[in-house]
């Protein structure tokens, strides 16, 4: 942990140096944790974020006086960036735009610490043409009610069904109570078709599992259930990345999972303390997940069948 006292560090990216104003300003009073320490961190685990941001447009949550305090969503690049660090400009409906941040390289993530980024949110598409993701997200959200070993259940009940359909499925902590499973796709549609593939998928996982509930408002949800959550492929719809701090006290890590680790981890196991020491010995176990990419044609025909069913489709 940094000593106390120092108006500024600076931290040797490869390629950058990275000036780190108030480097002993603790972030996360659980344990203690400071500015430095969650820039330390961020670059043990670069490859790994590097990878998990790589030319996404990225929302970042910032806190600048630590998690206990406020927290400021931004879309666009905050202001004072070296010219090094890469962006990539989204349009909004409103017919506004903004340049966000785009992760190229890990000196870039240890700048956006340096604005007091905590928690990066990317989008599931990338710069080369930010309307057609190429990204699907499997967002496992619990209901209030619903355990960790309910999550669970469900994800492997997803991992049977993905596995039906060929396609490979990376699950990682939340840094919350859910799980997250990413699936890499070809990036031939845009947002509302792979909504509608995501929707596809959640409505076959329910019909396998009862934990699920796919009930449109939340109020209206089986407090005891976990919801497949299908909205998070909807455009400028974001979640914390793959190796993402959370911006609470105890510093939990969305941590890469393999899926023989579902059953056993639990997800305040991984911290900015433990998630270094794991990527040393493993590596990042996400590693593989550029190289394939799945095509949603068949779940896209499981939409079909379904409407002609009547099945509902929000």
């Amino acid at each position: 942990m940094a000593a106390q006292g120092r108006s500024e560090a600076e931290l040797e990216t490869g390629r950058h140096t990275v000036r780190i104003s108030n480097p002993d300003r603790i972030y996360f009073p659980a344990r203690g944790e400071t500015k430095l320490d969650l820039a330390r961190y961020y670059l043990a685990v670069g490859d790994g974020i590097v990878r998990a941001l790589r030319e996404r447009p990225c929302m970042l949550h910032r806190f600048p006086t630590g998690v206990t305090g406020e927290r400021v969503h931004q879309k666009r690049l905050p202001r004072g960036a070296p010219p090094w660090v890469q962006t990539v400009r989204v349009e909004f409906p409103s017919g506004r735009s903004a340049d966000e941040l785009c992760v190229t390289d890990v000196a870039e993530v240890i700048w956006a610490v340096q604005m007091s980024t905590v928690e990066f949110h990317p989008w599931n598409s990338r710069r080369a043409d930010t309307e057609r993701p190429d990204e699907w997200r499997i967002d496992l959200d619990p209901m209030p009610e619903a355990s960790y070993p309910d999550v669970r259940r469900v994800a492997h009940v997803a991992h049977d069904v993905l596995d039906e359909l060929g396609a490979v499925g990376w699950p990682k902590t939340s840094g919350g109570t859910g799980l997250h499973v990413y699936v890499r796709i070809e990036p031939r549609w845009g947002f509302a078709e792979v909504r509608r593939a995501a929707h596809a998928f959640a409505r076959e996982v329910a019909r396998r599992c009862d934990l699920v509930d796919l009930t449109w408002w939340r109020k209206d949800r089986d407090p005891a259930s976990v919801f497949v959550d299908y909205n998070q492929n909807t455009r400028d719809h974001t979640i914390r990345c793959a190796y993402s701090v959370r911006g609470v006290p105890e510093a939990i890590v969305s941590t890469p999972l393999r899926w023989d680790e579902v059953a056993d981890a639990e997800p305040a196991d991984f911290t900015i303390v433990t998630v270094p020491d794991r990527v040393a010995r493993l590596g990042d176990v996400h590693a593989g997940i550029d190289d394939t990419a799945f095509s949603l044609e068949r779940l896209l025909d499981w939409a079909d069948r379904d409407e002609r069913h009547g099945v509902d489709t929000p």
